[in-house]
């Protein structure tokens, strides 16, 4: 098991570059209000200055959440195995084991977590030290990567600018990352940093370059442990996802006068195939829906938690299970953590493997067909369903389907699912 990437020590395992990055960056501040004519900066610069202002004792009332969703936690913590990834690459007993917690998790639950990755302590310490100073610096100049609407990249404060209630307590930057044989594909996440933020982040840059490939080389190995858990094989999922893309997003929960009326993330499944999370040092936020509690996932040293999205729900015909998870809030301790979202390339087609699909049947084509639970379909049709059509929540592939026209009937949630019809049509994630 790799040292733990958590520890802050000081000493000569820190990356070369880490908070003090953001910290250096001293832009001009501009007036949120001249920034943008439309006004939205000035909003979410005056909704920013109230809420993260420490001296409040109360929180408005768009960040108060239903008393469904923001039900108390359960002291049990989550049963989620940890499986290692590194055992599972050297084959034989190593895989079995692996393949075997992957299955039992991901038929419960959808999540586990993974050591024998092989992220560098100091490089994890890195991005999430980049991260902390990138959110503490001014707005204005964090705004200089708000995200437009319908993006999934750029920075975002409570979402402020497209939601009116059920705001999240959090602030968010997001960023693309693709897998290119080409030189200047290689740098995808440097050329982002420098374009939105100026050639001072560049180094902030380079961190979060070299922390996705190897995010993306571990997202790739889990996806040979599925195969095998799903009996396709170890190179089928990893091959569909090798040329695919991802997003990155940095998280920070700021403390909450009010937490057992808020959430950091209200319940929501994710919309991509996997997530890999990094959290930071000993605060607890992720929590995830088991056995009618909200049992919470802390953080472990020297692990990443993964959980599956809808995307690889459809991929698997249904047998694995898309992640119920949310994210809570304290009173006196911020929170920041980093998630890696895995996505197909965008015009791949997804669905199941035959060979999945045949295993459920007698392997007839008019039988195979009938045993398939969703419609074909990419992930820039996901994407674009999940960001200008639905705000994602515990019922999103389901929705999605119905919106391409082909409403699956046999869909796990289908009766709950019909309860809601389309009652987030209009929003965004």
């Amino acid at each position: 098991m790799p040292e733990n990437p958590h520890h802050s020590s000081g000493g000569s395992d820190h990356h070369p570059v880490g908070m003090d990055v953001a910290r250096r960056v001293l832009l001009p501040v501009v007036s949120p209000a001249d920034a943008d004519a439309d006004g939205k900066n000035a909003a979410a610069a005056a909704a920013i200055d109230l809420c993260w202002d420490q001296h409040q004792q109360k929180i408005p009332d768009p960040f108060v959440w239903p008393q469904s969703d923001a039900l108390a936690s359960s002291e049990r913590e989550l049963d989620a195995p940890v499986v290692d990834v590194g055992a599972a690459m050297r084959g034989g007993a190593g895989m079995r084991r692996a393949a075997e917690q992957v299955a039992a998790a991901c038929a419960s639950h959808g999540l586990f977590q993974v050591t024998g990755h092989g992220l560098d302590p100091a490089l994890a310490r890195a991005a999430l030290d980049g991260a902390a100073g990138f959110f503490r610096l001014p707005l204005a100049t964090k705004q200089r990567a708000r995200r437009a609407p319908g993006n999934l990249a750029g920075y975002a404060a409570a979402h402020v600018d497209r939601f009116t209630d059920n705001l999240p307590w959090k602030e968010t930057l997001s960023f693309a990352h693709r897998t290119t044989s080409s030189a200047a594909g290689s740098r995808v996440v440097v050329d982002y940093f420098t374009s939105v933020l100026g050639s001072d982040f560049e180094p902030l840059g380079a961190v979060y370059q070299d922390y996705c490939e190897v995010m993306k080389r571990v997202s790739l190995e889990i996806m040979e442990v599925i195969g095998v858990s799903l009996g396709v094989g170890q190179s089928c999922y990893r091959d569909f996802f090798a040329d695919g893309g991802a997003i990155m997003r940095c998280n920070y929960y700021p403390p909450c006068p009010e937490p057992e009326r808020a959430l950091g993330t209200g319940p929501h499944c994710d919309p991509s195939a996997l997530t890999l999370l990094l959290q930071d040092g000993a605060v607890d936020g992720l929590q995830v829906l088991a056995g009618g509690e909200w049992r919470p996932v802390r953080p472990r040293p020297g692990a990443l938690v993964v959980n599956i999205g809808d995307t690889f729900v459809a991929l698997s015909n249904g047998r694995y299970r898309s992640c119920l998870h949310r994210a809570v809030v304290h009173r006196e301790r911020e929170r920041r953590s980093l998630a890696f979202f895995l996505c197909p390339r965008d015009d791949r087609v997804v669905r199941p493997p035959p060979r999945l699909l045949a295993a459920g049947a007698s392997g007839q084509e008019e039988e195979e067909e009938e045993a398939r639970r969703y419609p074909d379909f990419t992930w820039a049709d996901m994407a674009r369903f999940t960001q200008r059509h639905y705000r994602a929540d515990a019922r999103t592939l389901d929705a999605f389907a119905r919106w391409l026209g082909a409403a699956p009937t046999t869909c796990a949630s289908a009766t709950s699912a019909s309860q809601s019809q389309d009652k987030a049509a209009q929003e965004t994630v």
